[in-house]
């Protein structure tokens, strides 16, 4: 069997928060006086909060201290905290539910493999908080996508190698991780058209294709 685990991100993968990114960034940026838009927030994906308030702060004209950037992206954090009480478990859609039990069902490891820090969060309001096996998250990483570390860790809590795991990605900063972790990966949205990608998947549920090809089924 090539795989004994899936590593999945969280965020456009299990289910999709970008609208509440963008809201909790554009209202601090509006504050501000710094432009902000669609295009820059898809710069953040995938992207720690603190790097993300740096691409930001590329429109910014003025100087600020890191306690202050600490402060800005703690506001951002809570505002998106409060938008996120509107996700219930009609946010994981029925293929993605649907997959996750036939990946379940196969006897595979489930793990998520995410920076951010609301991770656990994220997953109670989605009714999945105690569904996977490991959760790897921007609480316990010290670098984010594209570094490895957040899918090495998922691994390592699985007790599986990297080479055991197909990592499932959206973002191509997450797939630049996987590959510099050892890990195949299985690309969807966004990421679907990045070569280095293991499978380019058209939808979620051609994970299942992708499993029994590898004997697992």
């Amino acid at each position: 069997m090539k795989y004994q685990g899936v590593i999945f991100d969280l965020d456009g993968v299990i289910c999709h928060t970008d609208k509440f990114h963008y809201q909790a960034w554009k209202a601090l940026a509006d504050r501000m006086g710094i432009y902000f838009d669609g295009e820059i927030n898809n710069r953040l994906r995938g992207v720690s909060r603190m790097e993300s308030l740096e691409i930001i702060l590329e429109r910014y004209g003025g100087t600020l201290t890191e306690d202050e950037k600490i402060k800005i992206a703690d506001e951002k954090n809570e505002r998106y905290k409060s938008l996120l009480a509107q996700m219930d478990e009609s946010d994981v859609s029925e293929t993605v539910s649907s997959t996750l039990n036939k990946l379940r069902e196969a006897g595979l490891k489930l793990a998520i493999g995410s920076s951010s820090k609301n991770t656990r969060l994220i997953l109670n309001r989605i009714g999945l908080g105690g569904f996977f096996d490991a959760i790897s998250d921007g609480n316990n990483i010290a670098f984010s996508k594209p570094h490895p570390q957040v899918f090495t860790l998922a691994a390592e809590y699985l007790n599986l190698a990297p080479a055991e795991c197909l990592v499932v990605e959206d973002a191509r900063a997450g797939i630049e991780a996987a590959v510099a972790g050892g890990f195949d990966s299985a690309a969807v949205g966004d990421a679907a058209n990045d070569e280095r990608a293991t499978y380019r998947l058209k939808s979620f549920s051609e994970l299942i294709d992708v499993i029994s090809t590898n004997l697992l089924f």
